[in-house]
């Protein structure tokens, strides 16, 4: 077997993927594979300097071919979205298993020397999340376990599985638990969309429209901490490189309720609209935020952007794509 030289990015063609690419490309990784399963024109961003391979990771021979000759691989491939998906698609997120499980198989069997899974904030337990004003979220309040449905079991099991292939095999496996992760390059609509990109586009849009008003699912009281990509990246590959086995919590602890959220937009885009409440649509949960006391101890770091500095960059970014021709917009 030849030497492992190459970093591997699963899921390189999404949000986040996308951005770890740059970054390592920054850092000076020398050999970066990129894969996604969608078409390379489809990708969130791109680079000529990567390897960008088109791959179904659902298929273990296809994870084998991407994790050839690979040194560090993160694992951020998963069919998924924001509430609007994941509580509509729940078989297709649960089959995001087989990515995770045949990854796992593939870097064991190619000597991988460090293994990133991206777990999520959904993996907690429902029970702790029912109030608004919700107590942060520790990582040993995901046990008992009672996750969101589809999508957070899914993420809990592919934990488990990093952590018996650590116990079992040596393979070094590391797990962060993203808690709602927004940014420039994110998908902003089509119904995968988050909230902070959603709410930036609904109200670009009344702005173009000139509508005055703007729907917001639940009642604007339920309640999110919400996490800038730079934020992301910087813990992703802190805690790939430290000594930390047990999943983390990397997310910010900036508490808003959802209606602060379009508060903090209307304000970047000097408009105030009238709001309708849309209590039927999918919400979550009350309450979700991160507890950064664990993060803050084992690498002496925990995500600090604020949130309205990160919702400014975004709101300038979906502006420019939603008023350029449709023809020059990132596909997302």
């Amino acid at each position: 077997m030849s030497e492992n030289n190459c970093i591997l990015v699963a899921g390189a063609g999404g949000f986040i993927g996308g951005h770890l690419v740059a970054a390592l490309r920054r850092s000076g990784a020398v050999r970066v594979r990129a894969v996604d399963v969608k078409p390379v024109g489809e990708w969130h961003q791109t680079f000529p300097d990567a390897e960008n391979v088109v791959l179904d990771l659902r298929d273990l021979d296809a994870c084998r071919q991407a994790a050839a000759g690979a040194s560090e691989i993160y694992n951020l491939a998963s069919d998924m979205g924001g509430m609007g998906f994941i509580e509509t698609h729940k078989a297709d997120c649960m089959l995001s298993v087989l990515i995770n499980t045949h990854m796992l198989v593939a870097a064991r069997d190619a000597g991988c020397g460090r293994y990133f899974f991206s777990s999520s904030a959904c993996v907690y337990a429902a029970d702790k999340q029912t109030d608004a004003a919700v107590t942060p979220l520790k990582e040993s309040d995901a046990y008992p376990a009672m996750p969101e449905d589809g999508y957070g079991w899914e993420k809990l099991f592919g934990e488990r599985m990093c952590r018996h292939f650590h116990e079992d095999f040596g393979l070094e496996t590391r797990v962060a638990r993203y808690h709602n992760v927004y940014g420039p390059h994110g998908t902003y609509d089509g119904g995968r969309e988050k909230a902070p990109a959603a709410v930036c586009r609904k109200i670009i849009a009344a702005q173009l429209s000139g509508s005055g008003e703007i729907e917001i699912w639940g009642d604007g009281q339920q309640t999110r901490s919400f996490m800038y990509i730079d934020d992301c990246l910087h813990g992703t590959t802190a805690l790939t490189k430290s000594d930390v086995r047990e999943p983390i919590n990397i997310g910010s602890d900036e508490l808003v309720t959802i209606n602060q959220l379009v508060d903090i937009v209307e304000d970047i885009a000097g408009i105030r609209l009238k709001r309708r409440y849309k209590l039927d649509a999918p919400k979550g949960v009350r309450g979700r935020c991160s507890d950064n006391t664990l993060i803050r101890q084992r690498l002496g770091w925990a995500p600090s952007v604020r949130l309205r500095d990160g919702m400014e960059r975004t709101y300038r970014w979906i502006h420019d794509q939603m008023t350029r021709p449709a023809s020059a917009r990132a596909h997302v």
